[in-house]
């Protein structure tokens, strides 16, 4: 029985410290509830704005830590915007002094701009990246020492379907949550001596962000409470590290960037003739792995070559 569990087998965040971004509603109050509800202290940042970023009021982010103290539990209300590099410090620095440590930040603050690439404006495409992206990189930044010097940490990027796999119409932000994708592969590596342990969700969900996407009929399935059990399980003390959850409506499965085995070709004034050639060889996904990294993947290509000749 690990630490954050109980003589049940519940799981139990007693003593732990944790920020949920964008919790105001949706995904992001349902995380806060359920940590609260399991022990957390919780600390509800939420701007307030629209489902396009425009506006702020701290109404949603006190909303919700009042349901949580009326549920016995422990949480503060933090209305800066995760864009804001000196609002998050100061966010950071208020937890510390409060409760004098962190121990889960849950990246989940979003913003939809929806247009065909051809019709988005470049403004459009920045704010989205500047949010999802740049806004997880604040918050984790202004957490980072403090969870190496801990020796203790439990980060989550909220990804996507979007990002993993495209959608018509969200350039934008399928680019930023691939983006945050790639932040956690390298951040899960850079923490490990540290005990601090990075991994993105990908959730589908009924919210306000997808109201506009999705069938009615569907919506009841798509809770945000049945995504919820998948962020536990990335942020108890014997989570995984380097995972991709994808989560809706009570299904879990993990996506995973694979490599094939691939060809060798070499040097040659017919080179591009033979990738050509050998593409569908190529993607064969036959014996496919997970490269441990980016390294790992140039080390094992250089083998690959070297054993050929």
């Amino acid at each position: 029985m690990t630490a954050s569990t109980s003589s049940h087998g519940d799981l139990r965040f007693d003593g732990r410290v944790a920020i949920v971004t964008g919790a105001g509603g949706g995904l992001g109050r349902s995380h806060a509830l359920a940590l609260a509800a399991r022990g957390a202290k919780v600390v509800v940042n939420d701007l307030g704005g629209s489902r396009d970023g425009s506006g702020g009021s701290c109404a949603a982010a006190d909303a919700v830590v009042a349901e949580i103290r009326a549920a016995g539990g422990v949480a503060m209300a933090n209305g800066c915007s995760v864009t804001d590099p000196a609002g998050v410090q100061a966010m950071v620095e208020q937890v510390m002094a409060e409760w004098g440590r962190i121990d889960i930040l849950v990246n989940n603050a979003g913003i939809l701009r929806d247009k065909s690439f051809s019709k988005m404006s470049l403004d459009d495409f920045r704010l989205v990246v500047d949010v999802h992206l740049m806004g997880s990189v604040y918050t984790t930044k202004a957490v980072w020492d403090i969870m190496r010097e801990q020796g203790y940490g439990r980060i989550v990027f909220t990804t996507s379907s979007s990002g993993l796999y495209g959608n018509f119409g969200q350039s934008n932000y399928g680019a930023a949550k691939m983006a945050v994708v790639g932040l956690m592969q390298t951040l899960s590596l850079e923490g490990e001596k540290n005990n601090i342990r990075v991994n993105c969700l990908a959730p589908t969900a009924a919210t306000r962000m997808t109201e506009d996407l999705l069938p009615a009929d569907l919506l009841n399935l798509l809770t945000p409470e049945s995504v919820t059990p998948g962020l536990l399980a990335l942020v108890v003390e014997d989570a995984p590290t380097r995972a991709i959850l994808c989560a809706g409506a009570g299904a879990f499965g993990a996506a995973h960037v694979t490599l094939t085995d691939g060809v060798v070709i070499q040097p040659g004034a017919d080179a591009a003739e033979q990738v050509v050639a050998q593409w569908d060889a190529i993607q064969d996904r036959a014996g496919e792995v997970v490269p441990g990294s980016g390294m790992v993947q140039t080390q094992g290509q250089l083998t690959k070559v070297m054993s050929s000749r």
